[in-house]
């Protein structure tokens, strides 16, 4: 089936349609209706409006390009299996939740609660504008050229690889596991709280009291801009260039910068004889 130029907005408009392309409609009308698309599966859907909630539910097997999803579109993807999105527009809350196999590629989303216990999702060219607790219980991902502004983002996360990305958020990835970032700018407060093998590599990290009650948390070769009290309770591995503004507590490994302009280490809190710190430039004022 072709659908063209048509503007729908009746409950379940096109609801399980197969082997269908969706090509310049508008979901979009005063009947507010809802789940234009649930149950589809082969469908292409091409340069169409959505301005309706939950339009694609419980949906297989789609291919979504040159759309946009408006603020009123939440909801927008729950369900579905084996989707790519291109050059598309997310706007809505909540746009992606219970999904598998999700590339999406060259598309821009503000979305509270984005992509929310989703798994295999390839994310390419991606700028998510703003968003809280995005990537939420993700499992599995392979994500290059993110640009993120959030907050609580990649919470209980696993199995997750970042590449030539920039994010912007608090709290990331608290109690994640399995999770590797390379060639990063990575702005946070409280970054990597709670995580298990939590890996940063050729990474630029900014931002207060990073990396506390890690699991086997590694870092190589990696900047530390305004970093302060961090590791506590950690186990770490850490390779840093440039300076470190302090490092509390850490409970075991090896941490080495240029300079660590406070060292804390409370007898009553961990043995200081397990981890071995290193100031290659201040050996006096950091020993």
């Amino acid at each position: 089936m072709y659908y063209s130029n048509l503007t729908l907005d009746e409950e379940r408009a096109l609801y399980a349609a197969s082997d269908s392309v969706i090509e310049n409609c508008r979901f979009d009308g005063p009947a507010a209706g809802e789940s234009a698309l649930k149950e589809a599966h082969d469908i292409k859907v091409i340069n169409s409006y959505f301005n309706l909630r939950y339009p694609f539910w419980h949906v297989t097997n789609a291919d979504i390009s040159n759309c946009e999803l408006t603020a009123n579109c939440r909801a927008a993807l729950w369900y579905d299996k084996n989707i790519i999105i291109d050059k598309a527009q997310l706007n809505g809350i909540k746009a992606l939740r219970e999904c598998e196999n999700i590339t999406l590629k060259n598309s821009a989303a503000t979305s509270e609660e984005f992509i929310w216990k989703c798994r295999n999702l390839t994310i390419k060219n991606v700028e998510v504008l703003e968003s809280e607790y995005p990537f939420f219980e993700v499992d599995g991902a392979k994500i290059c050229g993110l640009k993120m502004k959030g907050k609580y983002s990649f919470q209980y996360c696993s199995d997750i690889e970042i590449t030539n990305s920039e994010l912007n958020t608090k709290d990331a990835f608290w109690h994640s596991k399995n999770v590797t970032v390379r060639d990063s700018i990575i702005n946070s407060e409280y970054l990597g709280w709670y995580s298990e093998n939590l890996t940063l590599i050729n990474c630029r990290i900014i931002g207060t009291q990073p990396f506390c009650y890690c699991k086997n948390l590694v870092l190589q070769n990696c900047n530390m801009e305004n970093c302060d009290l961090a590791f506590e309770r950690s186990t770490v591995q850490a390779s840093v260039i440039g300076n470190i503004d302090s490092v509390k507590n850490p409970l075991e490994g090896k941490i080495e910068a240029d300079c660590i302009k406070e060292i804390i280490m409370e007898e009553s809190v961990v043995d200081a004889t397990k981890t071995k710190i290193i100031c290659r430039d201040c050996p006096r004022q950091c020993a």
